[in-house]
């Protein structure tokens, strides 16, 4: 018999095939460790929310959009974005931030530098973390001291269940096989980082928000029989059928606000000529230069 995943595969959400076909049923009753844990994480994400209510939404989806550019830039493990904005509101839900950009941003920067030091093994300085359009660029030392303000805040309580501490089981329960496990863990990681561009991740569960990921992702791929909340809420002791409802119903909100905006813009054959008479007479379009508009800050 293929021995149950480890401990820290279950907790980071990563399984090779081998650690996949050895998912048993009687993982489920380990899952439901982290559904229970998920009890603590709601009531801090209550306080998280009403915290967040005095920033302002424009100013947080920047930040998180930034957070996960930088994971894409350096390739970082969506678990490390994910516990970034978990940190920040975590934060957030017990200091009130100055209303100021610079604040945010180190704030921000700090939270991403202790999610890469607790999920990646390499780690660039706190110097090359500052990329991707970054508006204030912090010196070490200024970064360093405001890591220590939000582990105090944090009360040095850096783990967190999340939704890939499920995604992995959750593909399994669907494809016992695991020759579909790979696209469903992929997909379903694509639903939640678009969802934490979106809305509070704080404000869904997690093993319900992993849930409905893993649903939607299974619409995506062919050969597979359509997932209802229902067949879900079953997966493992503690999920709800109520909860991922919830979930879907968010992230099917997601999804329709990012197809319209990814949506083509139609001109009118009038404004389609006009531009074409206007630039006939021109070779080449003029090139962009990059601005460096960053600022030191101490």
């Amino acid at each position: 018999m293929p021995p149950s995943p480890s401990a820290s595969s279950v907790s980071s959400g990563c399984f090779d095939a081998d650690e996949l076909a050895g998912f048993h049923d009687d993982s489920a009753g380990s899952l439901a460790v982290f559904v229970d844990g998920e009890s603590e994480a709601e009531g801090e994400a209550d306080s998280a929310r009403l915290a967040s209510n005095l920033l302002d939404p424009a100013a947080r989806r920047a930040v998180v959009k930034w957070i996960l550019k930088v994971r894409a830039y350096y390739q970082f493990r969506p678990l490390t974005a994910y516990l970034a904005v978990i940190y920040l509101n975590r934060f957030l839900s017990s200091h009130r931030l100055q209303q100021n950009g610079w604040a945010l941003q180190l704030l921000s920067v700090a939270c991403l530098s202790l999610a890469v030091k607790m999920e990646e093994t390499l780690a660039p300085t706190l110097l090359d973390l500052q990329v991707e359009g970054a508006k204030f660029i912090f010196k070490p030392h200024t970064v360093l001291r405001m890591e220590l303000l939000v582990l105090t805040g944090l009360d040095w309580r850096l783990r967190a269940v999340t939704p890939f501490s499920f995604t992995s089981f959750f593909a399994f329960k669907i494809d016992p096989s695991g020759k579909r496990a790979e696209a469903l863990v992929s997909k379903a990681t694509q639903f939640i980082l678009s969802a934490m561009q979106e809305i509070d991740i704080t404000s869904h569960s997690p093993s319900a928000l992993a849930a409905s990921a893993t649903i939607f992702a299974v619409e995506e791929i062919h050969d597979l029989a359509i997932v209802t909340p229902t067949i879900a809420a079953s997966w493992c002791p503690g999920l709800t059928e109520e909860r991922i409802s919830n979930c879907n119903r968010m992230l099917q909100r997601v999804v329709d606000e990012r197809r319209l905006r990814k949506s083509p813009i139609i001109l009118s054959q009038h404004r389609v000529t006009s531009s074409a008479r206007r630039d006939s007479g021109t070779s080449s379009l003029p090139t962009k230069k990059r601005k460096h508009n960053s600022h030191s800050c101490d």
